[in-house]
């Protein structure tokens, strides 16, 4: 349940910050293109937060996190005062009002590579693959792996996590045996390479952890899920 809600959580925040760096691309463009902004809004329904800014331009979180909106000064949806057509959206020139509208995916995209930039720079915390307890009766048993071994790679592709140590292992699938490259324990000593045989070796990926069935046992457990 708390993962259920995690997930749920991190999805609305991420929507959140996709949605606001969007309408603020709308929002920026249409202020230097000379367009009064009415008010922007991340959300859509009743208001849980809003505030006023001294140049009339009202700012809204709305309860409904699922997009937002830039409402803008336009004599196409309300009544203009002859003082404030300047101001108004269908006023401008075409190249602005084409700037204003596309300015929302632009953002987008500029946020993206910055943010990929940034996951580039810092990196993404990953689990080290070292094997926890082998099974006396394992194929990984018989080829020598132990407790506290890190995975290095996996027929000479490297292995910086679980994730792509099971992606390596299913693309063995069908295959007699593979090369594991391991590290011992505690990091005392040179790197070895091990051959496991996969002979015996079967599982389902939707269902097993392609690790687990080579550290617990040699031949299918149909009790056995992960």
């Amino acid at each position: 349940m708390n993962d259920i809600l995690w997930n749920f959580a991190s999805f609305v925040i991420a929507l959140g910050i996709l949605v606001a760096v969007h309408e603020f691309g709308h929002f920026w463009v249409a202020r230097r293109c000379g367009v009064k902004v009415e008010k922007f809004s991340i959300g859509f329904g009743k208001s849980i937060w809003q505030r006023t800014a001294k140049d009339g331009t009202e700012y809204s979180i709305s309860m409904i996190p699922l997009g937002g909106y830039v409402k803008m000064l336009d004599g196409r949806v309300d009544d203009v005062p002859a003082e404030q057509q300047q101001f108004a959206f269908d006023k401008k020139p075409l190249w602005q009002r084409t700037s204003i509208v596309a300015a929302g995916p632009i953002f987008n995209f500029i946020f993206a590579i910055v943010a990929y930039w940034l996951v580039f720079l810092i990196g993404v915390p990953a689990v080290k693959p070292v094997v926890g307890q082998v099974s006396p009766s394992s194929i990984a048993a018989e080829a020598g792996l132990e407790p506290g071994m890190e995975l290095k790679a996996i027929s000479g592709v490297k292995t910086a996590d679980w994730e792509s140590v099971q992606m390596r292992l299913i693309s063995h699938i069908g295959d007699r045996q593979l090369t594991m490259t391991v590290a011992p324990a505690e990091g005392v000593g040179l790197e070895q390479t091990k051959t496991l045989s996969l002979e015996n070796w079967n599982f389902d990926p939707e269902k097993e952890s392609a690790m687990g069935r080579l550290v617990l046992c040699r031949t299918p457990l149909k009790s056995f899920q992960h």
